[in-house]
């Protein structure tokens, strides 16, 4: 099932020349590579037509075999659980030995709100979906390192367009239908990409990746690495990003604080696994009418995600290139103001926003029908005290 959103209204059309399918969804682009595009594990997505939901034990011997360093293939999830992990010291060590009740504080901040709008900004709405352009490769580049560097371009990016090709069905890398650990693990055992690509797949794959400003590996690369993406060049860019990041708040507040900060942040590069499992019910329908408006798959609006990082997830699946999710008047929108902000000061030239159409094909239609019920429900209870 594809869930895709209307064509842009507003975006500058030299925003991805001759990319071969509509930017931000994954209308166009051979839907056949979607589906293999994503290594599969080794127990596989379906057995007889339906989603074959692995035993636990299944799943962790999985995740040791992606996570064994003598494979070049998964040195990308490697590094990703590497830095991940790495958070646990910080962590630990501003419990133990450097607590301070303040800089909790301001760390549960910076990493649930900053940390977590800027995944909105950065890695959901302009890495996949393209929702807004940058003005220039330098104010790109501003936004790309505005926070710790967590997750890898090529992990989110790829597999999320694969998520919503084939949401919640057998093939979609964090299907919720799977379970917890199944989401939570899935950058190691579901999104690795496939190494068989040939070499025309590969250069089409690779326009997903293009607009990011990650230098991209030549195909003779990519069959060495398994990857878009050169380890030496990630592994930079996270030592560096991490080098001036923990250079910046010891400036700021010493080196206890950057080592609390950082700590903090490892609080989202955990959590942030979860979401997906919890953005879709938990596996059951959780979603309420006038609140969701997609039904095509159990996504939902919900408050925590949607105030501290712009993540309304239901109104994402309907619109899901929009730089806008959180369409209704409660539903704060982190992630979009600080798109408009950057856009009014010159950082972006141009965004998408689906609000309108939002209003006029969903809320207000909801509206019409609600007030329709509640007059016919009023009529019946007029002509029954009549007849009374």
């Amino acid at each position: 099932m594809q869930i895709s959103s209307p064509a842009s209204v507003s975006l500058d059309a030299r925003l991805s020349p001759s990319l071969g399918f509509k930017p931000g969804t994954t209308e166009g682009l051979n839907e056949s590579l979607l589906g293999r595009a994503l290594a599969p594990p080794s127990y596989g997505y379906s057995r007889n037509g339906e989603l074959y939901v692995p035993s636990h034990r299944e799943i962790w011997r999985e995740f040791e075999t992606r996570m064994n360093p003598l494979h070049a293939e998964n040195w990308l999830p490697v590094t990703s659980w590497f830095f991940t992990l790495a958070l646990t010291i910080p962590f630990f060590y501003f419990f133990i030995a450097h607590f301070n009740f303040a800089t909790l504080c301001i760390g549960l901040f910076y990493s649930m709100v900053l940390m977590g709008t800027h995944g909105t900004v950065y890695l959901h709405r302009f890495s996949t979906h393209r929702a807004y352009a940058f003005r220039n490769s330098f104010t790109r580049f501003f936004v790309r390192n505005l926070t710790i560097k967590v997750i890898p371009e090529e992990i989110y990016v790829i597999s999320h367009h694969v998520h919503h090709w084939c949401s919640e069905k057998p093939g979609d890398p964090y299907n919720v239908n799977g379970g917890w650990l199944y989401c939570f693990l899935a950058d190691a055992t579901h999104q690795r990409i496939a190494q068989d690509l040939s070499e025309k797949d590969y250069s089409s794959l690779k326009k997903l990746l293009s607009h990011t400003g990650v230098k991209l590996n030549t195909y003779a690369q990519y069959r060495r690495w398994g990857s878009l993406c050169h380890p030496v060049r990630t592994w930079a860019h996270y030592l560096l990003n991490w080098g001036f990041w923990f250079g910046a708040f010891s400036f700021i507040g010493g080196v206890n604080f950057a080592i609390g900060m950082f700590g903090m942040a490892g609080v989202w590069a955990f959590g942030v696994r979860t979401f997906n499992f919890d953005g879709h019910g938990r596996g059951k329908d959780r979603r309420k009418e006038g609140s969701d408006f997609n039904w095509k798959d159990f996504s939902v609006n919900q408050v925590w995600p949607g105030y501290v990082a712009g993540e309304w997830h239901n109104n994402h699946h309907l619109y899901p290139n929009s730089a806008q999710s959180g369409f209704l008047p409660n539903q704060l929108d982190l992630a979009w103001e600080f798109i408009r902000f950057y856009q009014f000061i010159g950082g972006i030239k141009s965004s998408r926003n689906y609000r309108a159409e939002f209003y006029r094909d969903h809320y207000e239609p909801y509206l019409q029908r609600k007030s329709a019920l509640k007059q016919a429900s009023d009529s019946n209870i007029t002509g029954r005290s009549v007849a009374n």
